[in-house]
């Protein structure tokens, strides 16, 4: 009787605990539709490398199925949709979602990729190097013009021997 009691609690704390650590992964604070970043474990779409700074992350969501793609670099997300815009033509759909860590806020706070102010000269984990603010700042770029910046003046950054010169305003737009 007692080991049955021993092994009931037992499961009773090992199913409570894994809740709670759950709870801990989880970041509440995301926009509406945003899928939850495993810090260190996701991998970006576009060059393979593990997701762990977070003032450059970005994510894309949409689609018919509502596909999610994360990124290390906004870089790497800026110059993805101006390489797969035909491959993916529900990019260019205003139901399409692109978020961008803030990076002031070390990825506390996201913004619309779109509408975000870009700053060059930054540190960024593949060499893209723009960091997302949500004001204004003195040199800041705007998304378009930092992606045609990005896939013209990057073109092989992860793929070696690859040539794309597509703006992202025109992926966006097709």
């Amino acid at each position: 009787m007692r080991r049955r009691a021993f092994l009931l609690g037992g499961f009773s704390l090992t199913s409570t605990a894994a809740m709670l650590l759950t709870a801990c992964g989880e970041d509440k604070d995301l926009p509406n539709g945003m899928a939850v970043f495993k810090w260190d474990r996701d991998v970006c779409t576009r060059c393979r490398m593990a997701i762990s700074d977070h003032r450059f992350a970005s994510q894309i969501r949409g689609g018919p199925k509502d596909t999610v793609f994360k990124f290390d670099d906004i870089g790497c997300a800026a110059t993805w949709l101006a390489e797969k815009g035909k491959e993916y033509p529900w990019m260019a759909d205003v139901a399409t979602r692109i978020w961008v860590a803030e990076f002031a806020s070390n990825g506390k706070n996201w913004l619309d990729a779109t509408a975000a102010h870009y700053v060059g000269g930054k540190t960024s984990p593949m060499g893209y190097n723009y960091a997302a603010y949500a004001k204004a700042q003195g040199d800041s770029i705007s998304f378009d013009t930092m992606g045609q910046k990005t896939s013209s003046t990057w073109p092989a950054n992860c793929h070696p021997g690859s040539v794309t010169t597509a703006s992202v305003g025109s992926a966006l737009s097709k």
